[in-house]
């Protein structure tokens, strides 16, 4: 059984503080710093001298949070959250949940400085960020410029570790920025052109780190490690170079490098891989309430890994305190069942914040000739989509609580237009029967189904990933209205990968997945997405593959509206006002509805969000999204608390 006094202990007298400097903490410049508050978890540390106290580990200036202004409780230190996961590399979702990032979202997708004190902004081409003077790693280490310094000098550019160069999202238009590093508070990023997504950037779920811990991770560098040594751990750790050790070592995201300083709130530690894995507080974590309480209220994070089918069953069991992941809306009636039988948990219905519940891509870039001509009609994408009976799948699905509509933002953005989403989503098999007529396909066979041009029946195959229960069910509803307009719909359920591959090599005619990832964009979101820029955009995957591979793959958009969509994500790019990118985000939103691109069905539908009866300041409405947003990481777990601090 893990022995969590012992691994604190072993953090705190080993790796864990050996780098602890002379501190020299303007405790001036804190309101006041006789106020702030020792961790009990810390105590015993702080005592015996194995960690300074708090005063000496915030920063100069940490941010200050003002709890009772959000409209939340001032919580108590203490307790143990547990929550699950149901893979071994989704403990990363510690650093999404965690969400401390240079600049983050607040819950109104407004961009604030977080670990940074300020940034400032010149014409989307200058970034100047400030970081907070006295700022520390995890380990005590000293967080400066000279940590971005380090990644940027001899880990990205560095071609042993990235072989490929610096990264693409720094570049615009091909070229990289000028960085540099007036003292160990500012760092600046400068591009000739616009860059306007840049901080937006670093605010995402997975976001780009372009910091590091350099003072850890100098030791397995060829430029700063004793040769003999590096040698020595290269051999140890059975890998080929001490570029293979550094980069196994440097997993911010993945978070799988218990040793790897971090700014999170709460730290790995455990070791390896495990079936449950503990985090504990950040001693040096930069966030304070306005009482001088430390964040994050709670000590420590258990995360078990548990199959997939098991999450809601051990929900139910009370074996969570806070639990999302894994959940569906298949589950609220078992959840709910849980909360009348007694137990001690309640369930929210968060919105989703994908942009579609269920979609349907036709695919226009399919290999068959005949089905790409009919794919590609207009006529027949509206047609399709007008002859589904989306209120009868939300009544029979999902309880009338989604809401029926065709694929659009949802209302969180304000691209939000209601005719957008009513386009080309009415239940009308009359003029569904219409379009197709006028679309040429007109003959039919002996059961009814419209033939096409080359006299094959139109039996349109719509391959599935297999994995949610709710696709099937609407896809057999979906069957039985097409078959009124003449269409016959044939589900085919296939792994996740080979769907993938299937669509991206031509193979698939159609298939379903969500509606786009971010469903919540704001004028800063880059509408990349609504362009064919990118394959997994399954209704274009060689117009997507074209644009990816810079034309040496794939097949350039042949299709008015949809270059017309590559114009306006450019127009959006070099933009200088918002107004010039909303009117962008407008016409490609308008383009996208007009064409029918993809076939929304549903939106919004209530994602399950299960909260110990104990645990406070959970919102009971919220946005389940992945980006922006973070899960929970909008909403700042580290503001959570148990009512009695113990968890």
């Amino acid at each position: 059984m893990f022995n969590l006094r012992q691994s604190l202990k072993t953090l705190a007298t080993g790796a864990f503080l050996a780098h602890v400097l002379p501190l020299a903490i303007a405790s001036s410049a804190i309101a006041n710093p006789a106020a702030l508050v020792e961790s009990g978890f810390w105590e015993q540390e702080v005592k015996s001298g194995d960690l300074p106290p708090i005063a000496e580990r915030l920063p100069e200036v940490p941010l200050v949070v003002d709890l009772e202004a959000k409209g939340r409780q001032p919580g108590i230190q203490g307790g143990t959250l547990n929550t699950m996961v149901t893979r071994s590399k989704d403990i990363r979702q510690m650093v999404v949940y965690g969400y401390a990032r240079l600049a983050g979202y607040d819950e109104n997708y407004q961009l604030q400085p977080d670990i940074l004190l300020d940034f400032e902004v010149e014409d989307n081409r200058r970034f100047t960020l400030k970081l907070r003077p006295g700022h520390r790693w995890s380990n005590g280490d000293p967080f400066t410029s000279a940590d971005f310094e380090y990644w940027w000098k001899d880990v990205a550019n560095n071609l042993l570790l990235n072989p490929t160069g610096a990264p693409d999202y720094l570049k615009v238009d091909g070229a990289l920025p000028t960085v540099s590093f007036p003292d160990e508070t500012t760092v600046i990023y400068e591009w000739a052109a616009p860059n306007p997504s840049f901080l937006h950037s670093l605010a995402q779920a997975s976001p780009p780190f372009i910091y590091r811990p350099s003072a850890y991770l100098k030791q397995f560098h060829a430029d700063y490690a004793d040769a003999a040594k590096l040698a020595e751990e290269v051999d140890y750790a059975r890998v080929k170079s001490w570029a293979a050790l550094h980069n196994k070592l440097d997993n911010m995201y993945k978070f799988d490098n218990h040793e790897l300083p971090t700014l999170q709130p709460w730290i790995n530690a455990t070791s390896g891989k495990k079936i449950r894995h503990l985090f504990v507080r950040n001693p040096y974590y930069h966030r304070v309430d306005s009482r001088g309480v430390q964040l994050p209220y709670i000590d420590t994070v258990e995360m078990e890994i548990v199959a997939g089918g098991l999450v809601a069953a051990k929900t139910n069991a009370g074996e969570a305190d806070l639990q999302a992941r894994g959940l569906g809306f298949r589950d609220i009636p078992i959840l709910r069942k849980g909360e009348s039988d007694g137990a001690d948990y309640k369930t929210y219905l968060w919105g989703n914040g994908t942009a579609s519940q269920i979609a349907i891509y036709p695919n226009l870039n399919v290999n068959d000739d005949q089905w790409r001509q009919v794919l590609r009609d207009t006529r027949v994408r509206r047609a399709l989509s007008v002859a589904i009976n989306r209120a009868g799948i939300n009544k029979a699905l999902y309880f009338k609580l989604a809401k029926p509509g065709a694929m659009t933002v949802l209302e969180a953005s304000p691209f939000f237009d209601p005719t957008l989403r009513a386009a080309w989503a009415q239940y009308n098999p009359e003029l569904a029967n219409q379009l197709l007529d006028e679309a040429g396909l007109t003959e039919r066979d002996g059961y009814g189904i419209r033939k096409l041009p080359d006299g094959r029946p139109m039996e349109l195959v719509v391959e599935t990933a297999g994995e949610r229960q709710e696709v099937e069910n609407a896809l057999q509803i979906i069957s039985d209205d097409w078959r009124d307009v003449g269409v016959k719909l044939v589900m085919r359920p296939l792994d996740r990968d080979i769907l993938r591959n299937r669509v991206f090599s031509g193979t698939t005619m159609a298939s379903v997945w969500y509606g786009w990832d971010n469903g919540l964009p704001q004028t800063y979101t880059s509408p990349a997405y609504l362009a064919p820029t990118d394959q997994v955009f399954l209704s274009w995957p060689k117009w997507g593959q074209y644009h990816q591979t810079g034309g040496d793959v794939g097949e350039a958009p042949d299709l008015e509206p949809a270059q017309r969509l590559m114009t306006l994500w450019h127009d959006w790019e070099a933009a200088k006002t918002d107004e010039e990118r909303t009117r962008a985000w407008q016409e490609m939103l308008k383009i996208h509805a007009d064409e029918v691109y993809a076939i929304g069905l549903v939106a919004a539908a209530p994602q399950p969000v299960v909260v110990s009866n104990r645990l406070r300041n959970v919102p009971q409405k919220g946005i389940w999204a992945w980006d922006p947003g973070a899960h929970f990481g909008i909403y700042r777990p580290d503001e959570f608390f148990f009512e009695d601090g113990k968890g």
